[in-house]
């Protein structure tokens, strides 16, 4: 699975990310929750006072936060205050908000979800499922879309074992392919859809996804194949492993007659809930 999601919380996006094998959170989202703040900007003013508040009566709940990078609305990704699900419940605490309760139950709810993905890791494909049936995507989609996410775990499984560091030279590494598979980087991808914190490949119409599947396959493959070790090597995989993709892409084109690379995207608005793909 990918390590960085946005969780719902009574229909308010909660950012969270997979870090030492447990869930963290944007404390600034819970914040915002909580305190019913108009943006973003407003949250991260409320909890740098509460954080500093919390530091004078001694308590080590902001010291034990971690600044995990996150994708923030601007599609970039920054280093945001986060906490484990014990960090949020003592932040929660010293909030006062009657979504506190409803919250602190969701926390627990999310938290032993995830342990019970640990010990049983097809419950987590299963929960990835419904969610996207949730979403209306269709059965079809949501079989690529799956497939994708095992795939690109296999992916970073191996750059992990080779040498990347992760978050940076992830970055590098996924635009290299993309741009040899699309033409385009995931950010101008993002742009050409007309997303900002969305999620790209949630955004991506079958054959965008296919294609981003044999690209990605295509460079894990080669990692092994090579034993490619260290960033630049790396990167000359990912580089081929898109133009492997990129050639069926543009034979097909040619035999369609349009371009795979498509504006098209899936946003949820309240007077139109359908797909537009």
């Amino acid at each position: 699975m990918e390590n960085t999601q946005i969780a719902i919380f009574k229909g308010k996006q909660i950012r969270k990310k997979l870090h030492n094998n447990e869930w963290w959170f944007s404390v600034v989202d819970v914040v915002q929750v909580l305190t019913d703040q108009s943006d973003d900007h407003k949250a991260r003013k409320y909890w740098n006072k509460l954080a500093e508040r919390l530091r004078v009566e001694g308590s080590e709940v902001v010291t034990n936060c971690h600044q995990l990078k996150l994708e923030a609305s601007d599609g970039k990704k920054y280093e945001t205050d986060c906490a484990d699900t014990e960090g949020i419940f003592r932040i929660v605490q010293s909030i006062p908000s009657p979504k506190a309760e409803p919250l602190k139950r969701w926390l627990a709810k999310v938290g032993y979800e995830r342990i019970q993905e640990i010990e049983n890791p097809e419950l987590a494909t299963k929960r990835t499922r419904m969610l996207y049936k949730l979403k209306g995507y269709s059965d079809a989609w949501i079989e690529k879309r799956v497939r994708g996410i095992a795939i690109r775990e296999e992916l970073t499984n191996e750059w992990k074992k080779r040498g990347a560091k992760e978050d940076t030279d992830y970055e590098i590494l996924t635009a290299e392919i993309s741009k040899a598979t699309f033409g385009v980087t995931p950010k101008e991808y993002k742009k050409l859809k007309g997303l900002k914190r969305q999620n790209l490949r949630d955004h991506m119409d079958d054959f965008e996804l296919i294609f981003t599947m044999l690209g990605e396959r295509s460079t894990t493959e080669l990692h092994v194949t090579k034993n490619s070790k260290g960033l630049p090597k790396l990167k000359d995989d990912a580089k081929i492993g898109g133009n492997v993709a990129a050639v069926a892409r543009k034979e097909l084109e040619k035999q369609l007659g349009r371009s795979v690379v498509s504006k098209r995207n899936y946003l949820k608005k309240a007077e139109d809930k359908k797909i537009k793909l």
